[in-house]
């Protein structure tokens, strides 16, 4: 079975590192303290305080385990010099029939979240977008259905992502 790699930018990874840090070195203390209050409650049978405790303490340990998973995998993303949209990548774009131009940072699905600027590279935009240059107009079919055409009008680097060529 071949691991799945996880496509990051440099930021990407910090937030990651910081949430795995956070996790271990405040969240985890904090539930093992609810834990042993709980514990000294008495019976555990019917102790809902320590129930909770427990499903705390299992969602903290996956969610540990996802990270640092992912921080083994990860493939970081470095932006080219050039004007290809790709990851790593700002565009801004014209949605050609609405008039509304917006600007997204091109990312791995992990740092998706279009409500702050950044798309998936595999979403259906990113997919349709991928590879193109300034001036290209491409049609794209959302997940919905629903059918659009958007315009390149810039590309740069992202922010986002550390260009060390």
């Amino acid at each position: 079975m071949s691991k799945k790699v996880y496509d990051l930018t440099e930021e990407g990874v910090l937030e990651l590192e910081g949430e795995l840090n956070h996790l271990k070195d405040v969240k985890r203390p904090e539930n093992l303290q609810n834990l042993k209050e709980a514990r000294a409650q008495g019976d555990l049978s019917e102790n809902a305080d320590y129930d909770a405790a427990r499903t705390e303490q299992a969602q903290i340990e996956a969610r540990i385990k996802e990270i640092e998973y992912i921080l083994k995998n990860v493939r970081l993303i470095k932006a080219t010099n050039d004007n290809v949209v790709g990851m790593g990548k700002r565009v801004k774009l014209l949605f050609v029939s609405q008039k509304i131009e917006r600007e997204f940072d091109v990312v791995g699905h992990l740092q998706a979240n279009p409500t702050k600027g950044t798309i998936s590279v595999e979403s259906p935009l990113g997919k349709a977008i991928r590879n193109t240059q300034v001036g290209d107009e491409v049609t794209v079919k959302a997940e919905t259905g629903n059918i659009f055409t958007v315009k390149i009008l810039e590309v740069s680097m992202s922010t986002l992502a550390r260009n060390d060529n």
